[in-house]
């Protein structure tokens, strides 16, 4: 039987599940926006602003909205200035003429030049009426599917109030053409109760009124439902059909599968109602890297190339995956897909790969390795600068990455050259898990408040054991009589959650634990493996 680091160096598949990564380097697009409905309108002023889904691979370094009487407005005529970066923004726009007709645009500036959303036009009301002016009050009652809010209607603007209530989104400053009540008419206090809300959502809520004039909002109030009592278990991975090994999802023990040919899924990351994954389909000769979102694939590498996604992470709308891609004539090259978009980590003189990312405000971690002509070094980048965990004398990767805090915690392994020893780096200072006796790796690792867990294996002499460590101290998930392995560990509320895979001696069996008390996801007919999980 080969070693157990032998396995983990031609397996990999799903030995990190985790997060995402990085900063394009060759600019080539403008940015891409559309303009939000025009809102608040008045006799002297407006509210609009816009979306920039895509930066076109530099960053937008400022944005807003222009405004003229003709269509077409520019930036170089009236317009607002509204930050940078890529995301959604609101624009307040003064200094109109009443009952006059303009047209908005919003616009994204990068080093390539200024786009432009779609146009829109509106008219200013007269002098003597207006739209009403509210606030959205506080919102109370919170359970994981409902909430209470409402709002004070200070001033109807001139105008009857002929509909109110509120709206709401799981992104800011939501209008009432989507989610919202209708909370009778009239100026005053109203209450307004939401509900079909998700478990563990942040949503945004506003109140709104309307008259004539058209509609007003109150101010954006944030909230976040709380957790079912019985939360949903998202697991990656992949069966034997009898033929060759389907990328499959299972949601609370039920599978799905993402492909109808060979594939594998690596990766999960589930955020509101939307499932992600990530890994690869096998298009002889090539295996094309394949993200999935609930169930509907994109191919994220050439036709020419071969490529795989280890990782998959959610950063509001933005979507991360890690991995590699194979040029033909170059070694793998590290690789970090932004909405599909890719960035090099590295230059394709050595091969490397990225294993796991994770997304921590507006900076992205990638871990993986780099080979340096004689062994493989475990690496971590930021923002796309790498840094080296190991000092290049012996073979090591890195697995997993989770940011806490300020604090970047990487496992992995590190070979010391008769084994692999599981290790876990805190901002670049390593710890040893095992000693060394026996090959063993860290695939996973998660934080909760001030406990560390990781997920792994190790070998007892003869078979592969799954481990999990909480700060440093192992304790075994199988018992050794044949081999089983970690890949991926979630901890929600005080249940920890590990996702793996062990063999029945014939077959290998997709495996969770809870607590440490094994599920089988699969009848062991087949081989099958959990690869990543996520509970939500």
């Amino acid at each position: 039987m080969k070693t157990l680091l032998f396995i983990i160096l031609l397996s990999l598949i799903g030995f990190s599940c985790q997060k995402e990564i990085s900063i394009e380097k060759g600019v080539t697009n403008l940015p891409t926006l559309t303009t939000t409905s025009i809102t608040s309108i008045t006799s002297a002023t407006a509210a609009s602003g816009g979306n920039i889904s895509t930066d076109g691979g530099a960053t937008v370094t400022v944005r807003g909205v222009c405004w003229s009487t003709s269509p077409n407005p520019a930036v170089t005529g009236s317009h607002t200035t509204d930050g940078s970066g890529t995301g959604t923004f609101t624009s307040a726009l003064t200094g109109l003429t009443a009952s006059t007709i303009y047209y908005v645009r919003a616009y994204a500036i990068n080093i390539v030049g200024t786009a432009y959303g779609n146009e829109i036009s509106f008219t200013t009301t007269n002098t003597s009426t207006a739209l009403p002016t509210l606030t959205t009050t506080t919102v109370t009652s919170i359970t994981n599917t409902t909430s209470s809010s409402g709002g004070i209607i200070s001033s109807d603007g001139g105008a009857t109030i002929t509909a109110r209530g509120v709206c709401w989104a799981t992104t800011a400053n939501p209008i009432a053409t989507g989610n919202h009540t209708n909370d009778g008419t009239g100026t005053g206090t109203f209450t307004s109760a939401l509900a079909a809300l998700n478990p563990s959502t942040i949503y945004h809520v506003r109140a709104y009124a309307t008259n004539s004039v058209g509609t007003a909002y109150g101010n954006d109030l944030s909230f976040t439902t709380t957790s079912t009592s019985t939360p949903d278990v998202y697991i990656a991975g992949h069966e034997f059909n009898g033929t060759e090994d389907i990328a499959k999802i299972w949601k609370n023990g039920v599978a799905t599968s993402l492909s109808s040919i060979q594939s594998d899924a690596n990766s999960i990351y589930v955020s509101g109602t939307d499932v992600y994954a990530s890994g690869y389909e096998i298009f002889t000769p090539t295996n094309l890297a394949k993200s999935w979102k609930n169930g509907v694939s994109t191919t994220l590498s050439g036709p020419s190339s071969d490529a795989r996604a280890w990782s998959v992470f959610v950063s509001g709308t933005d979507v991360y995956v890690g991995g590699y891609e194979l040029p033909p004539l170059s070694n793998k090259i590290a690789k970090v897909w932004k909405n599909g978009v890719p960035t090099d980590l590295t230059n394709g003189t050595n091969y490397a790969e990225v294993w796991s990312v994770f997304v921590s405000g507006t900076d992205v971690y990638a871990a993986g390795y780099e080979y340096n002509g004689s062994v493989e070094v475990a690496k971590i980048w930021k923002n796309g600068v790498a840094t080296s965990l190991t000092n290049g004398v012996n073979d090591a990767e890195a697995y997993s990455v989770f940011i806490s805090g300020t604090d970047v915690y990487v496992t992995g392994f590190e070979y010391n050259g008769i084994n692999g020893i599981a290790k876990i780096w805190k901002n670049g200072i390593a710890t040893s898990l095992t000693n060394g006796t026996n090959d063993a790796y860290a695939s996973s690792v998660f934080i909760s408040g001030t406990d560390v867990y990781v997920a792994g294996a190790e070998s007892n002499g003869i078979k592969a054991v799954a481990k999990i460590w909480k700060n440093g101290i192992a304790t075994s998930l199988t018992n050794g009589a044949n081999d089983a392995y970690a890949n991926s560990v979630y901890v929600f509320g005080t249940d920890v959650y590990v996702a793996g895979v062990e063999s029945n001696g014939a077959k290998d069996l997709a495996k969770i634990w809870k607590n440490g008390v094994p599920t089988s996801l699969t009848n062991g007919l087949n081989n099958a493996e959990a690869t990543c999980i996520f509970v939500k």
